[in-house]
């Protein structure tokens, strides 16, 4: 079997003599400048890209089942076999790539959200003197660089803070970042700086203050996940690649090489798990390249082949945007455990992440309490306490298995290095397996670069450096100003249209429904508090979602941003997908659960749900109850012992509140845990226990009753006397 790791470095650091006549930032902005030409001329080489529009995915199927051969059948539709298939294609190759699932539904959809070189890797390096890993993070930082010139509009660099709580750990850290900037050379994006304990408090305001001595910020590239890796599917597929999700490899196929006698893998039996149809796919050269599930296709092969890849669980959480900076990151580079633990903005709202655990693996892994409540204590660490950091401020959670490359002589995964490792079997199956989200191009580059070596294949070298992703080309920071102007779009939803569309947003504002209002003109929303619009969930199904899965989570990031607001959404979103897909009721009703089974279990919803239920404790002083008691009352004035929408509604109608029946259904649903339609007085005081243990935040049902109390006490009668006695 030959089994050979793929690292390479492909930048070289220095410059000599005109480094020292430019200055350092004028050099590396020349440098820059250099590469940007080079990106150029490597896309001049490849032609445009045969479809205008992806094709649909009833053609992509017809084009995989009436093929006779392909060159190349990638499995997996993760960013790696994404970017394989990209790679494949724009060199020639006659391309296939075929998805279980849905585009970036495992892994690639539920990283730390980064493009980093990965800091941690080279403290290894440096420590160890570890040659591989030095390599690794140098392949990395350039492949960070060409993402953020590829994706421009999914991509961005982001400062992230160092915090230093010891003096002897300020020339430590400093010397160790300022390495990383060296070893990123001309790709480095800014140079990183030292922040004095004030000038970090400005940065930072929610940051520990005590003992803080000092901060260190360097650069990463930070980007949307799986709107990233929808875009490599979708470019490939515009440059001929025949792509489809919901297509299953059953079985590969084999037949006997008539030169060497040996058998070689041919291609592979697939079924649509849309309609169960099954058929085959043959081609030249089989890559398997689907993450924590290598192994399964490699038993596929060779049902004695040994494991090489070892699954570990990533827990992240998120949280509102005001625990952090907009424009800011934090790493705790050492935790209570010696875990590493990133803190970003992302999308206006905070992530916070990851654990490393070694796992079973799973197509639908779930977080635990534990490892979210592990990120919590670590927050609070890190955190001023001004800022009270309540579990009940998780508004999603979500656990992805990274398929790290074993090492049997290791004890634990966190001193496996992530490099990737291509591996070819006895009949030709080619793996390529590790690696990092960053990384997915170089991967993929060397994957095809054997395949066409083992199997014989006609074709140049890879062109993907500098070639654009879909919505990148003519993408540019005030795109989002014409979208406002020419269709008259709401700023915000014109921005996140520009940020996650590129310069295909323009189609999805010509889809946008008019809102009927002075202003916005166009762009119904599906929930008030996030930018998304029912235009998108058209938009979607032409960027293959077949599922109201793949709109919440994948095609839309709501599910990641908040899985209250993703269920509030799911039926309009079921309602507009089953007019564009002929879904009947039963087909609708079907895929409502599917999808709030996803967000329960997924999607951290369980563990939400789980912070009140009708067994929890009602720990709260005397004094607090007395004083529950007596808002309560203020609403069951007929001493019933219970509330219904029907009391409610006449305290908001005293106060000149109007509410409509269905919002006020949802909100005593909130907190009606034993579902007889009333909430009772143990239930209120259970709810208010969890919003004092932090448990609980954002109910809707005790906002409305403080509310609704506070002004019916300010409701005191006007005394005659102070009306000039009237007449």
């Amino acid at each position: 079997m030959a089994f050979q790791k793929a690292v390479k470095g492909t930048i070289l650091v220095g410059g000599g003599a005109l480094a020292t006549v430019l200055g350092l930032s004028q050099f590396a902005h020349y440098r820059r400048k250099q590469m940007n030409l080079a990106y150029v001329k490597a896309a001049d080489y490849i032609s445009e890209p045969v479809n205008r529009e992806p094709p649909s995915r009833e053609a992509q199927l017809l084009t995989l089942q009436n093929t006779s051969e392909f060159d190349i059948l990638v499995i997996g539709g993760g960013a790696t076999g994404s970017g394989c298939a990209l790679d494949a294609v724009t060199r020639g190759l006659k391309t296939a790539l075929v998805e279980r699932d849905d585009f970036s539904s495992g892994t690639s959809s539920r990283s730390t959200k980064l493009i980093h070189g990965g800091v941690r890797y080279l403290q290894k390096a440096i420590m160890k003197l570890d040659i591989e890993q030095y390599r690794m993070v140098k392949e990395a930082l350039h492949e960070r660089a060409n993402l953020l010139e590829i994706a421009p509009h999914l991509s961005a660099p982001l400062p992230i803070m160092l915090p230093v709580y010891k003096w002897w750990q300020l020339p430590y850290y400093w010397v160790g970042i300022k390495l990383y900037d060296l070893v990123a050379g001309s790709n480095c994006l800014k140079s990183s700086y030292v922040l004095s304990k004030s000038r970090a408090l400005e940065h930072f305001p929610m940051l520990q203050k005590d003992k803080l001595v000092g901060a260190i910020v360097y650069y990463d590239g930070q980007h949307n996940d799986a709107r990233m890796n929808l875009a490599i599917a979708l470019t490939a597929a515009r440059y001929g690649a025949a792509t489809a999700n919901y297509v299953e490899v059953v079985s590969l196929l084999k037949k006997t090489d008539p030169q060497t006698g040996k058998v070689r893998v041919s291609g592979a039996r697939c079924k649509d798990v849309l309609t169960g149809q099954e058929f085959d796919v043959r081609a030249k050269c089989v890559i398997n390249a689907t993450g924590p599930f290598t192994d399964s296709v490699r038993k596929m092969d060779d049902k004695d082949a040994a494991a090489i890849c070892q699954p570990s669980a990533g827990v992240h959480i998120v949280m509102p945007g005001y625990y952090s900076p907009e424009s800011m990151g934090l790493l705790d580079p050492a935790t209570s455990d010696g875990r590493v633990i990133f803190f970003l903005p992302w999308q206006k709202m905070t992530i916070a992440g990851t654990t490393d655990t070694p796992t079973d693996v799973t197509p639908h892994p779930i977080p635990s309490e534990e490892d979210i409540n592990f990120i919590l204590n670590e927050v609070r660490n890190y955190l001023s306490c001004d800022v009270e950091v309540r579990r009940g401020d998780v508004l999603a959670a979500w656990s992805g298995i990274r398929p790290l490359v074993t090492d049997p002589k290791s004890a634990d995964t966190q001193s496996i290095s992530r490099n990737h490792v291509v591996d070819i079997s006895e009949s030709g199956l080619i793996t390529i397996a590790g690696g990092k989200w960053t990384t997915y191009r170089s991967m993929a580059e060397d994957t095809i670069n054997a395949a066409i070596k083992t199997h014989n294949l006609k074709a140049g070298p890879s062109r993907t450096v500098g070639l654009f992703l879909q919505g990148g080309k003519d993408w540019s920071p005030t795109l989002y100003i014409r979208l406002v102007q020419d269709y008259g779009l709401e700023s915000e939803v014109a921005q996140h249209l520009a940020a996650t569309y590129g310069d295909k947003a323009f189609e999805v504002a010509k889809m946008a429904s008019v809102t009927g209002k002075r202003w916005p003109i166009v762009g119904v929303r599906l929930v008030s508090e996030f930018p998304y619009i029912e235009a998108e969930v058209k938009y979607g199904i032409k960027e293959y979602a077949c599922t109201a899965v793949d709109m919440i989570s994948r095609r839309t990031r709501l599910a990641f941003l908040n899985v209250q607001a993703a269920e509030e959404a799911l039926p309009r979103i079921v309602e507009l997908m089953g007019r564009e897909l002929n879904w009947d009721d039963h087909k609708k009703q079907e895929q409502l659960e599917t999808a709030r089974k996803f967000l329960y279990y997924e999607m951290g919803y369980k563990s939400r749900s789980e912070q009140l239920t009708d067994r929890s404790e009602i720990s709260l002083l005397p004094s607090d109850i007395d004083r529950y008691k007596k808002r309560f009352h203020k609403f069951d004035a007929d001493k019933k012992g219970f509330i219904t929408i029907v009391d409610v509604q006449r305290v908001l109608e005293s106060i000149s509140v109007q509410m409509d029946e269905n919002t006020l259904h949802e909100i005593l649903n909130e907190v009606d845990l034993n579902k007889n339609g009333q909430v009772e007085l143990n239930e209120f005081l259970q709810l208010m226990s969890a919003i004092q243990k932090g448990r609980v935040s954002g109910s809707r049902l005790a906002i409305l009753m403080k509310t609704a109390e506070e002004n019916l006490d300010r409701r005191v009668p006007i005394p005659v006397d102070r009306s000039c006695g009237g007449f």
